[in-house]
């Protein structure tokens, strides 16, 4: 057996064990606590992007990429989405989809909750097409657009919710978290801040904002207010946008 030979027989079974002890810690932990269809959203992102961790070729062809998408190859909208650049982008995803899939599912159900995890998916690689069109080389790849999205359905849909963040002991209401992310968002979108898709986040979150309101319109009558908070990074978004400030 020669050593490439090895080297792919060693790839594949650590991905199987990466695969089996995902799957056994979403089956220990999902009594009664997550939805089958979290667990099959996050076993797809699990499976694909494994496949792109060891496959140069297939990350490539299915990532998120404005050259390939202004040829035609618009597949590359959504398969992006299931696609990460390393196990830690993939584990805070899935796990930040983990934590609030089950309030926008038992708010909305399962179908709504797949209208919103797509939508906001799309509606992220739209922004991000919008603002990089003219950059041909432009690539990216994760699913927090769509998780974003989810994110801040489940905060309109629970304004009351709290969040416990690492290193603070307090609990912070959910709003305040989703507002201040966006708006370091537009900073980040502004300053370029890492290598990180801001467009794609902030995209994400209109995305679950936009769609959740469509679903679910009583919010406009029970949470105004919130409606409205939540509102104001969108909006200044399209202000700055707009006076060319970004």
């Amino acid at each position: 057996m020669d050593i490439q030979l090895c080297k792919q027989v060693v790839a594949k079974a650590e991905m199987f064990w990466q695969i089996y002890a995902i799957f056994g810690f979403l089956r220990l932990h999902s009594m009664g606590k997550i939805d089958l269809i979290t667990i099959i959203i996050i076993g797809a992102n699990v499976l694909v992007s494994l496949k792109g961790f060891n496959d140069f070729s297939f990350f490539e062809k299915y990532k998120f990429n404005i050259g390939g998408i202004r040829r035609g190859e618009q597949v590359r909208m959504f398969s992006s989405g299931f696609l990460h650049v390393d196990q830690m982008h993939l584990f805070f995803n899935m796990f930040t989809l983990y934590f609030f899939a089950n309030p926008v599912i038992s708010h909305l159900g399962t179908f709504n909750f797949v209208l919103v995890y797509f939508g906001s998916l799309i509606f992220g690689n739209l922004l991000s097409f919008y603002f990089h069109k003219d950059e041909y080389h432009y690539s990216a790849v994760g699913a927090s657009g769509a998780v974003t999205g989810i994110l801040y359905a489940a905060i309109l849909l629970n304004p009351s919710m709290k969040l416990y963040m690492f290193f603070i002991p307090i609990a912070i209401p959910a709003y305040l978290f989703g507002i201040g992310y966006l708006l370091y968002s537009i900073y980040g979108m502004k300053r370029r801040v890492g290598n990180i898709g801001h467009d794609a986040h902030f995209g994400g979150a209109i995305g679950g904002y936009v769609i959740t309101l469509i679903l679910a319109p009583w919010l406009f009558t029970e949470h105004l207010l919130m409606v409205v908070l939540l509102a104001i990074p969108i909006v200044l978004l399209y202000v700055m946008r707009k006076t060319g400030r970004i």
